[in-house]
C-alpha cells in the first residue's frame, strides 16, 4: 500500500514555528512523514530537532542534505544524535544537489557526484552502525574513529535521491530507498527499472528499500489559481535551477519544451517559460486543480507499481491558506 508523506515547503517560511505547526498538522491528518528539504535557508537538521521536540507519531526527514558541504561522518554523527532526539522516527535523505547550491553557495567544487554519493553512503551506514569507521575511497579515507555515543537503535535508513539512470542505479545498488521527483508517469516507471537493476547488482532486498515520489500537488476550489502556481513551480525547477532537471525532463521525451523554458527563463521570459508548459504536462509531472481532480490524479500515481510513498509538495509561491488546504483535500 502507498502511503502519503507530505515535503515541507522549499521556499522560506515566516518562522521554525510554522513549519512545526505544518508538521503538526500532518500529523494530526494522518501523514507518515514530513521531509524537510535543505536549500539556501533554515538548516534541516535544526529545523527537524524542533519539529522532533514538538510531535509524537510522524516520522521526520531530510530530503535531501547534499553531500558535499558536510562530512559524510559528521553526516552519521547528526543522523545518530537526530535518532536520538526522535526517538526513532528519523529517515535519512542524501544526494548531490547540484553545483548552483554546492558551488555558488557553499562554495565547494562539484566533482564526481556519483562517486561522492555512493562514498558518503557507505561512510554514514558505517558510522551509524557503532562499529569503527576503515574507509579507502577514492575520495574519502577514515581509520580509527567510532561513534563515542551509544548507536542509534533502530539505525535510521538511509535513501538516495537521483533523477538520471545512473544515480537512480546506485540509489537501488547502496541505499535503503530513492527519493524521486519531476518524474512523469512513464518517467517514473523508466527510473523504476534502473532502481531495480542497482537491487540486483547489490543483491538488496527490495522489499526492505522505499522508493518515495516527490509531487508538486496544488488542491483549490479556484482551479486556475492552483495550476497557476504549479505551473510556476516547474518553470522555476526546469528554467532556473541548472540543467538537471531541465535534462531530467528532456529524457522523458519533453525534450523541446524543456529547452523552450531553460531558454526563456535565462533570457529573463518568465511568463513565457511558464506558459510553455502545457496542460499535458502538468498533469504528468503534478497535481493540480480541484479538490476531486487533485484526489483523482493523486491515485493515478499511487497506483504505479513500485512506487511506496508519495511526498505531497507544495508550489514554491503558495501560501499558508493554499498548503493547509492541499493538506487537507489530499490527507491519508
Amino acid at each position: 500500500m502507498t502511503v502519503r508523506d507530505v515535503y515541507l515547503p522549499v521556499a522560506a517560511q515566516p518562522s521554525v514555528e510554522t513549519l512545526i505547526e505544518m508538521s503538526q498538522r500532518a500529523e494530526d491528518l494522518g501523514y507518515e512523514r514530513v521531509w524537510l528539504p535543505e536549500t539556501w535557508g533554515r538548516d534541516a537538521i535544526t529545523t527537524l530537532t524542533s519539529i522532533a521536540k514538538d510531535t509524537e507519531t510522524v516520522g521526520i526527514g531530510t530530503s535531501i542534505l547534499n553531500v558535499y558541504s558536510r562530512s559524510p561522518a559528521l553526516i552519521g554523527q547528526t543522523a545518530a544524535t537526530l535518532q536520538e532526539v526522535a526517538e526513532g522516527r528519523l529517515r535519512v535523505g542524501l544526494g548531490p544537489s547540484g553545483p548552483i547550491v554546492v558551488e555558488g553557495w557553499h562554495g565547494v567544487s562539484f566533482e564526481r557526484p556519483l562517486r561522492q554519493t555512493r562514498e558518503v553512503l557507505d561512510i554514514v551506514k558505517q558510522v551509524l552502525s557503532g562499529e569503527t569507521v576503515d574507509y579507502d575511497g577514492d575520495i574519502f579515507q577514515l581509520s580509527g574513529f567510532r561513534l563515542r555515543c551509544d548507536p542509534p537503535d533502530p539505525v535510521p535508513p538511509v535513501d538516495a535521491g537521483g533523477m538520471g539512470p545512473k544515480s537512480v542505479e546506485l540509489a537501488g545498488r547502496f541505499a535503503d530507498g530513492w527519493h524521486a521527483l519531476m518524474l512523469t508517469t512513464d518517467g517514473i516507471r523508466e527510473r523504476l527499472d534502473d532502481f531495480e537493476t542497482g537491487g540486483e547488482m547489490g543483491d538488496r532486498d527490495r522489499s526492505a528499500q522505499r522508493v518515495t515520489l516527490s509531487l508538486p500537488c496544488c488542491a483549490l476550489d479556484d482551479r486556475e489559481t492552483a495550476r497557476q502556481l504549479t505551473r510556476q513551480h516547474v518553470a522555476f525547477y526546469v528554467g532556473g535551477m541548472g540543467t538537471f532537471y531541465r535534462d531530467a525532463l528532456a529524457r522523458q521525451g519533453y525534450e523541446e519544451t524543456a529547452y523552450e523554458i531553460s531558454q526563456q527563463w535565462a533570457s529573463g521570459e518568465q511568463e513565457a517559460a511558464i506558459d510553455a508548459i502545457s496542460d499535458e504536462l502538468l498533469d504528468e509531472i503534478a497535481v493540480a486543480g480541484t479538490p476531486d481532480e487533485c484526489l483523482d490524479r493523486l491515485e493515478r500515481f499511487e497506483a504505479i507499481d513500485g512506487v511506496d510513498a508519495i511526498n505531497v509538495s507544495f508550489p514554491r509561491a503558495a501560501d499558508r491558506e493554499t498548503i493547509d488546504a492541499t493538506m487537507d483535500v489530499l490527507a491519508p
